[in-house]
């Protein structure tokens, strides 16, 4: 069987972004997404879906793009390469809840190419919780983990230890959330191989609404105050420094002229930085802090502790 060309890989994305947003705005009940598509000068487009007036979710964006022209000069040199076209196609989400109690999640699944035949798949999918639950957190770890262990035994330990490296925040030494998975420029070494990294990444897409449905439907039933919100929004705030200072995927975005709106669009409705703020002992604030760290084995955690 021939490997797909990047037109269909693009086609099949677009299609799972539908199928996302689907199993969201069901999740949800109320709200809606509303749609923008738009062209990018230099070659291709995208569309991006906003949520809007939901009851669980705040802010939600499932944006689709496909993208080509000349590679941008940082880009090339990142390569090693001094000419040549791209292409770049995926799907990118990113959902910020009304609830301290919820997570927020973050997934995206890409494909790219040169013109000269180099290509590689890149994603993954993490969770940031406002509040660190050990149950939570290993009811993800556990999906993830079934999912990767479908194509490749080695995946999950490999891709869980490269999300704890990626989602740091080096000038706070402390880790996004409690990871995932995450894997880059990985690239095919046959036909086969290539349908088998294109399969993870769309099991990794119809994983999304499975596990934050999940979410959705159980920790919005939690109840939470002012100090919660307080929590949530000095959470957003790392969130913020995360993905406008370390994020490769928004360096990339910015790199190649892409549409500013969308690149940004992981942004949360409202962030707040408290100056030399303090967790009390004892807290989930301060349990959550505490467990901010590479390397936790969440997929037994809840059991030894």
């Amino acid at each position: 069987m021939a490997r797909k060309t990047k037109e269909e890989i693009a086609e099949i994305y677009q299609q799972m972004q539908n199928h996302i947003c689907e199993g969201i705005a069901a999740a949800d009940g109320k709200g809606y997404f509303e749609e923008d598509q738009w062209n990018r000068p230099e070659g291709g487009g995208g569309r991006t879906r906003i949520f809007r007036d939901g009851d669980i979710i705040e802010k939600g964006g499932i944006a689709f793009s496909a993208v080509h022209g000349p590679t941008p000069k940082k880009i090339l040199a990142k390569l090693g390469l001094t000419e040549g076209d791209f292409f770049a196609t995926g799907v990118s989400i990113v959902i910020h809840p009304k609830s301290p109690m919820i997570p927020i999640i973050h997934m995206n699944i890409r494909y790219f190419e040169m013109e000269n035949g180099v290509h590689w798949f890149g994603g993954g999918i993490d969770l940031t919780p406002h509040y660190i639950v050990p149950e939570d957190a290993t009811f993800f770890h556990e999906k993830l983990k079934t999912t990767c262990d479908k194509f490749d035994s080695g995946y999950y330990d490999r891709f869980k230890s490269w999300a704890d490296d990626y989602f740091f925040i080096k000038h706070r030494n402390e880790t996004r959330g409690i990871g995932g998975i995450f894997y880059d420029r990985l690239e095919a070494t046959s036909d086969a191989h290539f349908e088998n990294l294109l399969e993870f990444s769309l099991a990794l897409g119809r994983l999304f609404p499975e596990i934050y449905g999940h979410y959705m439907r159980q920790n919005s039933q939690i109840q939470y105050g002012d100090l919660e919100k307080s929590w949530q929004n000095l959470r957003r705030g790392r969130y913020v420094e995360f993905n406008l200072v370390w994020d490769a995927g928004t360096k990339f975005g910015l790199d190649t002229n892409g549409r500013t709106e969308s690149i940004l669009m992981s942004m949360p409705p409202v962030a707040n930085w408290e100056y030399m703020h303090e967790v009390e002992e004892n807290s989930p604030e301060h349990f959550t802090q505490e467990h901010l760290k590479k390397g936790i084995d969440w997929l037994s955690y809840s059991k030894n502790d």
